[in-house]
């Protein structure tokens, strides 16, 4: 599946811890009846829904004195390079977290509308397209191409991490399969899929973990299950992306 969800199609909660979600992913923020106040990059602000937000530690809470409701969804960076048309390239990249885009709230809006169900395919295409014309609109973009050799090399690391996620993977493991050293490959591993070898390992624990706690594993059991060292390491990095701990998530994605 193209899309992933961040567990069930609404959340209603108070407020979110400051966090930092992973690359590719694009919230849309709604309120019941008010617009959300949060902190992102270092300033205060306040906005209606369809703010998407970048990889930047932010919070999140309702504006008044109405609960914030809000959905996720995760694209992963190789689908918007496709749609971006910079396969092999750099991702385009924006500077402002946050941005004022009518046509790419609309994008995203139409893929948020219900989530209970994977959006069909000329759906997705059409507003991935949408998505990728938004960010690059917004988005600075590198005008020297990534060598056949460094594609291949991040294509195998990548592929590396998604069948070993859950194990001890180091940087001479990595160096071995990309047959770049490891700062070359953290170099080349940013620029095609915007995010550091190590975040994208977390990031891949964390998706395993809310897959076993929604099949009704516990908290130790996912995290053992999913490659954290234990249960406080896994929280820690939850609550870091999703600004919330991995109990509040599964409680409320009992309550959905």
């Amino acid at each position: 599946m193209f899309v992933q969800t961040a567990g069930r199609p609404d959340r209603a909660v108070s407020a979110l811890a400051r966090h930092r979600a992973d690359r590719g992913a694009l919230p849309r923020q709604r309120l019941l009846a008010a617009p959300a106040r949060y902190l992102c990059a270092g300033d205060h602000r306040f906005g209606r829904a369809g703010l998407p937000v970048s990889d930047e530690v932010h919070d999140g809470a309702a504006g008044t004195a109405d609960r914030l409701v809000y959905r996720m969804l995760y694209l992963p960076p190789d689908l918007i390079g496709a749609a971006c048309g910079r396969e092999g390239k750099s991702l385009p990249f924006v500077a402002d977290p946050v941005v004022s885009d009518p046509s790419l709230r609309q994008a995203l809006a139409e893929l948020l509308e219900d989530l209970a169900q994977a959006p069909q395919d000329l759906l997705l295409d059409d507003a991935l397209m949408r998505i990728a014309a938004g960010l690059q609109r917004h988005g600075a973009l590198s005008t020297t191409p990534v060598g056949v050799l460094a594609q291949r090399a991040v294509a195998r690391s990548k592929d590396y991490l998604d069948a070993h996620a859950t194990d001890d993977v180091s940087s001479a493991d990595l160096e071995d399969v990309a047959g770049l050293n490891r700062y070359e490959l953290a170099r080349q591993f940013r620029r095609l899929l915007g995010t550091s070898p190590h975040r994208y390992l977390v990031m891949r624990r964390l998706d395993r973990a809310r897959r076993e706690m929604a099949g009704g594993a516990s908290l130790a059991e996912s995290a053992a299950a999913s490659g954290f060292s234990d249960q406080a390491h896994f929280t820690r990095h939850f609550k870091k992306t999703y600004g919330m701990t991995p109990g509040h998530w599964m409680a409320l994605s009992r309550v959905a």
